[in-house]
């Protein structure tokens, strides 16, 4: 009888490994002898490097651009020649603090510093997780740091950031790295948001990383003026795409420059830990996030291994800190049960600062979950 532990991090509280560690604790004290596999993941956000470590990826680190120009020690995983890149690691919104953010100024060229590190180490399949950035540059920085030259009308290099898009004049790609013609660059995001316009990079997430009303009307306005040169030179305009508006624009300017590919993070992170192969054997998946909620449907982590789960016809169980779904919603989402901490704890603090503890006491409710002759073991 084997249990599959597949969690998202716990924002706030526990790393995805964590929680599965909690869980098994918890699983293996209540039934010695279950055979338990711990399997963290993520959906490209913060943690997916976290997450992968486990899957054989050697964690390295190079020193990059920080958000506001800062040196910054960002590290980046490498099996063979694969190769994960967090952005957060380098243009983290984490990193900063609610009074020194710099929507305006903020850039994502540390970014493309790991993705030439990454290139040096060998990877030539570059996997780039786009959650949780601070710049809205459209990818302008991580590009220029690739070698493309972004120049303005008299022929000199723009500077970081987002505002300063309105000044470019036109775009230089001879320098850019030519390592990446045989790199395939692979976006793991769950935003399908385009650059621009009301549903676009600047209207809906600058304010998040400390943009003012006329900040976004600057932003939009730079993003704007990135996206038409960039049309001009490569003959095709992309930033409609779903997706493009994602990790501030980053996503635009990857697909327009390194001819990326897309794909729901969780999706990418299964593959990478050959999930379908775990999953040979199991009797019960457990899987979950801190909240589960309606933005948890558009393809969260948690969604994902369910319906790998449902694939092979095991069922899944979800665990989280605190869930706002119907039960109409969690069986639509292929969970067999949901349980909340915060339905044992009505403490939130608690909640978040003692997590594993309670996560460790539902392993009574997980081994109910299991086929009969299972849970007929527990202790009573």
């Amino acid at each position: 009888m084997r249990v599959l532990l597949a969690p998202d991090k716990f924002k706030g509280s526990l790393s995805a490994l964590k929680v599965a560690q909690h869980l098994a604790a918890g699983l293996t004290r209540s039934l010695p002898g279950l055979d338990v596999v711990q399997a963290p993941v993520a959906d490209g956000g913060d943690g997916t490097l976290d997450a992968l470590a486990p899957y054989g990826f050697t964690i390295k680190s190079a020193t990059v651009t920080g958000s506001l120009g800062e040196p910054r020690v960002a590290a980046f995983g490498v099996r063979g020649t694969d190769g994960v890149i967090e952005l957060a690691e380098a243009d983290g919104l984490r990193h900063l603090t609610a009074d020194h953010r710099a929507p305006l100024t903020a850039t994502s060229r540390g970014v493309g510093e790991l993705i030439r590190a990454a290139l040096d180490a060998g990877c030539r399949q570059l996997i780039l997780g786009l959650g949780g950035s601070a710049n809205t540059d459209g990818g302008a920085g991580l590009l220029q740091a690739l070698g493309l030259r972004l120049l303005d009308a008299e022929g000199k290099e723009i500077g970081p950031g987002g505002a300063e898009l309105i000044r470019l004049a036109s775009i230089d790609v001879r320098g850019l790295d030519g390592r990446l013609q045989d790199a395939a660059i692979l976006l793991a995001s769950d935003v399908d948001n385009p650059l621009l316009g009301p549903t676009g990079a600047a209207a809906v997430y600058a304010p998040q990383k400390g943009a003012t009303g006329k900040d976004v009307e600057t932003l939009e306005a730079g993003l704007r003026q990135w996206a038409e040169i960039a049309a001009t030179t490569t003959g095709q305009d992309l930033s409609g795409r779903p997706g493009a508006g994602a990790a501030g624009g980053v996503g635009f300017g990857a697909l327009t420059f390194l001819d990326a590919t897309l794909r729901p993070g969780i999706e990418l992170v299964l593959d990478l830990a050959h999930f379908d192969d775990l999953l040979a054997g199991v009797s019960l998946v457990v899987t979950g996030e801190g909240s589960l909620d309606e933005q948890s449907l558009n393809g969260k982590a948690p969604i994902g291994v369910a319906a790998a789960a449902a694939r092979q016809g095991i069922p899944t169980i979800a665990v989280a800190g605190r869930s706002l779904l119907s039960s109409e919603q969690s069986a639509a989402a292929g969970f067999k049960a949901v349980h909340a901490l915060i339905d044992r704890e009505p403490d939130l603090g608690v909640c978040l600062t003692d997590a594993g503890r309670l996560l460790e006491e539902l392993a009574p409710d997980i081994i109910a979950a299991l086929p009969t002759e299972a849970a007929a073991q527990q202790p009573s």
